[in-house]
Order: structure tokens, then sequence, then C-alpha cells
């Protein structure tokens, strides 16, 4: 805070307001208790430093905003549908299923201070979902979005196509397995499984061999929105691996053939290819140019699952019992 209000001063004192904007409304968050004030960002001239102690008098979340905000904000959270809320900065993933749950069990939200009893949902937090409520930023064109998304997703697919999924089959090739993962829209793992495949690189890489065991672990997939196929990230230059090469490529053709509905023009696609390399660096699993295994962070994921009240990704506890009896990660 002090740190603040000396730069603050520091610009008051320069006498430049003739080289000075317009003024606009910005928000000012202290650092102490993470609330936000409006100040002009340009025109400085006209704020007054006192107006940063924002933590000084104890003041509600309610008290910075007019009436007229308050009540867009409450109609919003409290009879917006979950792709609605979904549209909101931050109400992703935990804090949205969070919100929800919170609404159900506890009715109505009666003012914006009672949002922060909803959990992961702070101070800091609640004043950029109340920003964004009341100032929503301008949707993106379609064609930038999908650019953005072309940098870990492929083919190429609109971002609402994805919001609207409500489970995610993700699997993952081997040499010799096949292993796959239904998820839901709440991060609940519903089964997890892998088959192993005995025509996998023996021999002269059968077409009809490969065909017969992807068939059968295809059949064995539960019905979903989406079919996410981890794409390998092998280098060209290791000419090593040439083979391993042409039997993933060969195995994640042959699952996008057989899990791709007939598609009509310009419809969405239902399969879809994630970096491998991105996965890793999302669990922290890449070293140097390599991917670890990720076996370690399962397992924490899984105690987590158990410990934790909010976990990252929830295991019903009957799957984790088969899992530890199996020893199967």
């Amino acid at each position: 805070m002090l740190v603040a209000a000396r730069f603050l001063s520091s610009l008051l004192l320069r006498g430049h307001s003739g080289l000075l904007p317009p003024a606009k409304l910005r928000p000012l968050y202290c650092t102490c208790c993470r609330r936000a004030v409006l100040i002009p960002a340009a025109g400085l001239e006209s704020f007054s430093v006192e107006a940063l102690d924002l933590c000084g008098e104890n003041k509600s979340l309610d008290s910075f905003y007019t009436p007229e905000q308050r009540e867009t904000i409450l109609k919003l959270l409290n009879t917006g549908s979950e792709t609605e809320l979904a549209g909101v900065k931050l109400l992703r993933g935990r804090k949205l299923v969070n919100m929800l749950e919170y609404r159900t069990r506890n009715g109505p939200f009666k003012d914006l201070e009672s949002i922060v009893n909803v959990p992961l949902l702070k101070h800091k937090s609640a004043v950029i979902v109340f920003n964004s409520i009341l100032n929503p930023a301008v949707r993106r064109e379609k064609k930038k979005e999908k650019l953005q998304l072309a940098k870990f997703i492929r083919p190429l697919v609109d971002k609402e196509h994805l919001q609207a999924a409500t489970s995610i089959v993700s699997i993952v090739c081997g040499t010799n397995k096949i292993a796959w993962t239904h998820v839901d829209r709440a991060v609940t793992v519903l089964d997890w499984q892998q088959e192993e495949c005995r025509s996998f690189m023996n021999g002269t890489y059968m077409a009809s061999s490969y065909l017969e065991d992807i068939s059968a672990v295809v059949s064995n997939l539960p019905a979903a929105d989406l079919f996410v196929v981890e794409k390998p990230g092998i280098s060209l230059q290791n000419t090593t691996l040439y083979p391993v090469m042409a039997h993933l490529r060969t195995v994640e053709a042959m699952l996008f053939a057989l899990l791709s509905p007939k598609r009509e023009p310009g419809s969405a696609p239902k399969v879809l290819n994630m970096m491998r390399t991105t996965v890793g660096r999302h669990f922290g699993l890449i070293v140097g140019e390599s991917r670890t295994s990720g076996a370690q962070t399962v397992r924490q994921m899984m105690t987590e699952s158990v410990t934790k009240k909010y976990p990252r990704v929830t295991f019903p506890r009957e799957m984790l019992m088969r899992v530890k009896d199996r020893r199967t990660y």
C-alpha cells in the first residue's frame, strides 16, 4: 500500500496533466484485502491518494458497487445457467462447480459479500467475477480462437464446442497397450482401463492385425462427447525411433477412423489430438526435452482425492480400491 501511495504521489507532483488522455475508470486492488476501487487510469490530478485505504474501514464488497450494479451481478449469479456462468471470467472448472453447488444448497445469494463463502472464491477472485459481469469482454473472432487452440489441439475446433462437452474419453497409445480414461465435466473419473494389444510392433506391422486389436479396444470405449487422442512428440531427427513413430501414427490413424462418425460439411469434429508435450508441461512432467512418467502424478491425485476437500481430480472410492488391489497403476 505504501509503495502504491508513493508512486501515485510522484505522478501527481510531475504536473503532466495537460498531456494525459481523458480519464477512464479502472479497478485498483488493495494488496492487503484484495478488494478493488475504481480510479481514473488517466487524469490522476483529480484522484486523492486517501482513496487507496480500502481496508481501513473494513468495507464490504457491496459498498463498491451501485444498487443497479449489484442487481445486475446478483441476477446473473442467482439465475444464470451453467453455460451462462461459464462465460464469466474465472468461473471455470471447480470454481463453477462450487458456485452451482453452493447456490443449490443455500439458495440465491443475498448480497455480494456472500459470494466469498463459495470455496475458492475470495475477495480478489470475486471482484474479477463482478467486473467481468458488468463489463463482458468482446468475444473474439472464431478464427483467432481457433489459432490459439491450434497450439495444442488438432484439428481446429471452436472453443464453444469444447465448452459444451459434458464428458471426454482421453486415449493414450503405447508400444503394446492402449489406455483410456472417461472423465465428466466435474473432473470425476468415471472409468479407467488399459488393454494389451498383442499385434503391436510384432512382425511386419500387419494392418489386419492392428485393426483387429484396435477395434476390440474401441468396442469397449464408453460413449462421450469428445475423444482426445494424445499425440506423441517424437522428433523426426531421431532416426532410431522411426519404427516406433510409424507404429504410433498407424494406431492414431485407425483410432480416428473408427471413432469419427460421418461428418457433415462444417460440423465439429468428435476426435481430437492433444500434444503429448502440452500434457507433460501442464503436469510438470517435462525434464529437459523429454517427458517423464506420470505414474507418480496419478498416485498423488489419487491421494488428494481422499485427503483433500477439493481435489484436482475426483476418483470414486470403489475405483481406488480396485486399482490398489490390482496394482495397475
